[in-house]
């Protein structure tokens, strides 16, 4: 079934949308973006998915060589979608990380991990190491899968604590941060206002970031986007 869906793939080519997608995604290349819109990719997984099952699908992509970028958004949308156990979910995801080498692999791919309440403690353990990874996107991976599972009472303080102490300082990976933490400042606006006025280990990049993320989100309120302008660094 692979060939079909490699063959489904190239049909399916947009030239125009692939110009847009290399201007977002600079550090891939060109020969491997076929500028496929993301909700047909989310719906071919879907197709797939009510054919065959997860792993028939994987060990035929395997056999194959990768040549496109469309191809790892759609096994992580395939994986995502996939009804399996949580516990084989993760399995899945361990092995396809280290496939992610751009910020719309990793934050498609992400928003599409579902999980139930119940799974959040052994999830939290299982992003952890990534936040401490020197690898940009295998952090990118972790703190976005915080962003979309973990901003809320129980865990927001740890979530501070643990993006206060990493060490990657890629774009890609503090840009996360800061979009997360200002994720948390529109939710929690007191904790990252004393965050931010703390002894953090911020970058001034992320930092300020982060500042400017509050300051364009609409949920945060006049008066409190200009504190925010006055504690830029």
């Amino acid at each position: 079934m692979y060939q079909e869906i490699m063959k489904k793939l190239i049909s399916l080519k947009d030239d125009k949308n692939k110009v847009f997608v290399l201007k977002l995604c600079p550090n891939d290349k060109e020969e491997r973006v076929l500028g496929i819109k993301i909700p047909i990719l989310r719906n071919l997984a879907k197709e797939i998915l009510k054919k065959e099952n997860v792993y028939d699908y994987l060990k035929d992509k395997n056999r194959s060589d990768t040549k496109y970028m469309e191809e790892d958004i759609l096994e992580g949308l395939v994986i995502g979608y996939s009804k399996i156990s949580f516990d084989d979910k993760l399995i899945l995801i361990k092995e396809y990380v280290h496939k992610i080498n751009n910020w719309l692999i990793n934050d498609t791919v992400t928003s599409t991990f579902k999980f139930k309440e119940k799974d959040l403690t052994i999830l939290w353990k299982f992003i952890i190491p990534y936040l401490k990874s020197k690898k940009e996107f295998e952090v990118r991976f972790g703190v976005i899968m915080i962003l979309h599972n973990f901003i809320n009472d129980q865990y927001v303080d740890k979530i501070i604590n643990k993006l206060d102490k990493i060490k990657c300082h890629d774009y890609y990976a503090e840009m996360a941060i800061a979009w997360t933490m200002a994720e948390i400042g529109t939710k929690y606006y007191d904790k990252i206002i004393n965050y931010l006025n703390s002894d953090n280990q911020l970058s001034n990049f992320t930092y300020n970031k982060t500042i400017s993320k509050m300051i364009e989100s609409f949920r945060i309120t006049k008066e409190q986007k200009d504190y925010l302008r006055k504690i830029k660094r």
